[in-house]
């Protein structure tokens, strides 16, 4: 039986890919900030679940011990949990609040899971977004944005950095057998940016949240990564824009010496290996 883990799956694209991916015999693991939220979709789903907090990193080690304590294997990680947040706010690890939960918090617990995931030959999805290209401009001084906080550029450096943490992964464990990828899911009416003055929170909670994309819809792009097979439905180390097609996205993630530096000090940042 295969199983994968969600992140983000409390709401949104997550609980919709969710309640799809659940239809074929798989073994859900669902991952939510929102305790009742969370215990909802999974109850209804027949899946596990486990309440973290992205923006505490000693919940997301947590998390990576039970992870490995319940699963032989894990075929498909889906690192979808991440948001735009008004700031810059500082968690208690030190990091600026949406740089962690958009990246950090996905790439330590995937680098925790990391012998599991190359054991299982698994599929690590990473949700990222046309933010990446729009609004992304990494600065290896900064990378917290303390310096040059604004919402949107801090949200579209998370997402970059989503996908430089993709190509990572392909370069360093593709030939081992580990698959990665990042996609956009679309402009997808949630809750999302609910606590910013972004225009994005005027798309999401006014009339004009009729112009988007449903969770359905958005978590239908999600699923069909997770389900598929690497180099079949899609290629290693590569973004997908929500046509499902490879999207052209920040130049810089063409660059591989910011890829790899950027792999680099993240794992320097949270005093682990690469």
């Amino acid at each position: 039986m295969k199983t994968i883990v969600i992140t983000g799956a409390s709401d949104g694209i997550g609980a919709a890919a969710s309640e799809l991916l659940s239809r074929d015999g798989t073994r859900l693991i669902l991952v939510g900030r929102n305790p009742v939220k969370t215990k909802t979709v999974a109850e209804r789903i027949g899946a596990d679940h486990h309440v973290v907090d992205f923006e505490r990193l000693d919940e997301v080690r947590d998390l990576a011990t039970a992870l490995l304590d319940t699963c032989e294997r894990i075929d498909v990680l889906a690192n979808n949990a991440g948001g735009l947040f008004s700031g810059p706010t500082r968690t208690q690890d030190g990091f600026e609040k949406t740089f962690q939960v958009n990246h950090l918090a996905p790439y330590l617990l995937t680098n925790l899971l990391i012998e599991r995931l190359l054991h299982s030959r698994a599929t690590v999805v990473n949700t990222s977004s046309v933010g990446a290209r729009l609004y992304g401009r990494i600065d290896f001084d900064d990378l917290n944005s303390w310096q040059t906080y604004d919402a949107n550029r801090a949200y579209g450096n998370g997402k970059l950095a989503n996908i430089l943490f993709t190509k990572g992964l392909h370069d360093r464990f593709h030939a081992l057998g580990l698959s990665s990828v990042a996609f956009h899911p679309g402009g997808v009416a949630t809750n999302f940016a609910s606590d910013t003055t972004s225009y994005f929170r005027w798309f999401n909670h006014t009339f004009l949240k009729r112009l988007l994309a449903t969770p359905e819809q958005g978590g239908a792009i999600l699923a069909h990564f997770a389900a598929g097979t690497p180099g079949v439905a899609w290629i290693s180390g590569e973004y997908y824009n929500n046509r499902r097609r490879i999207g052209r996205t920040n130049r810089q993630a063409y660059d591989p010496e910011i890829t790899r530096r950027h792999w680099e000090l993240s794992a320097q940042m949270l005093g682990i290996r690469w």
